[in-house]
């Protein structure tokens, strides 16, 4: 790979950012919507006596946390998406520019996007609500950790996906985050779901992150083996993930199929 390509890929999508108002828009506004919503909801449970600080330092951790895992997915698909929609993709092939170097290039898009605004989250819970994500202390590395590998799974994964089907399945980068949220016990224990999808939310990584996250709350303790067993999950469906990307790439390639991108 040449680092020099991947860095253009990069700067490019920082440029495109810059120049965006929508783009810069679109940082704050949903997890800022989020943090709003849940935040009032857990001031108003809190004013009708059934919540507890706990309670709450669950929720809002798991807003602030769910958002970074979306955030960082879409930051490799919604970048991928917009390079279909401006017919820009198969230029950018044209040049010798590889998949790995066009892929690294977009993680590393996702690394900044999620990471600023998760930073701005944190910060607006701490002014509007006086909550610390720093009060996980040390855990909060391995699961955010944890969330990035995952995030950038889910992001590969669902590129690949689109690749595959065409433009006409955009709609799964918005999808697929929001179906896996009700299966792996995001804003509750996996022990409110039925038995056969406790079984399926065991093989997804941020089941245990959150589950993780509640337990350090709660207890002031957390399962060493819970975390390892989440990051080596996260580790292989990333794998996984970038095999079928490249699976995916060449099918495209050899079928021609690329011309999907410039005529749907």
């Amino acid at each position: 790979m040449n680092a020099l390509r991947i860095y253009a890929i990069f700067l490019r999508q920082f440029y495109l950012n810059r120049r965006s108002v929508g783009r810069i828009f679109g940082f704050f506004y949903w997890t800022t919507l989020d943090l709003l919503l849940w935040g009032l909801i857990m001031i108003y449970i809190s004013r009708l006596g059934t919540s507890n600080f706990a309670f709450a330092a669950v929720i809002l951790g798991t807003i602030i946390l769910w958002n970074f895992l979306t955030r960082i997915q879409h930051g490799i698909t919604v970048s991928f998406l917009e390079d279909t929609w401006t017919r820009n993709f198969i230029n950018l092939f044209s040049s010798p520019l590889t998949l790995a170097e066009y892929a690294t290039g977009l993680v590393l898009t996702s690394l900044t996007t999620a990471l600023i605004s998760v930073i701005f989250m944190a910060g607006l819970a701490w002014f509007l609500f006086a909550y610390n994500i720093f009060q996980y202390g040390f855990m909060l590395l391995p699961l955010i950790t944890i969330l990035f590998v995952f995030g950038w799974a889910l992001g590969l994964f669902t590129t690949a996906i689109i690749l595959r089907l065409g433009p006409s399945s955009e709609i799964l980068a918005w999808s697929i985050p929001a179906l896996l949220g009700p299966i792996s016990g995001v804003f509750y224990p996996i022990s409110t779901l039925p038995v056969v999808v406790q079984k399926i939310a065991a093989f997804i990584p941020v089941s245990h992150v959150f589950e993780g996250m509640r337990q350090v709350v709660l207890t002031g303790s957390f399962d060493a083996g819970r975390l390892i067993l989440a990051g080596v999950l996260s580790f292989v469906f990333f794998l996984a993930a970038y095999w079928f990307l490249v699976r995916s790439y060449r099918r495209v390639l050899r079928l021609g199929l690329f011309i999907r991108f410039m005529t749907d």
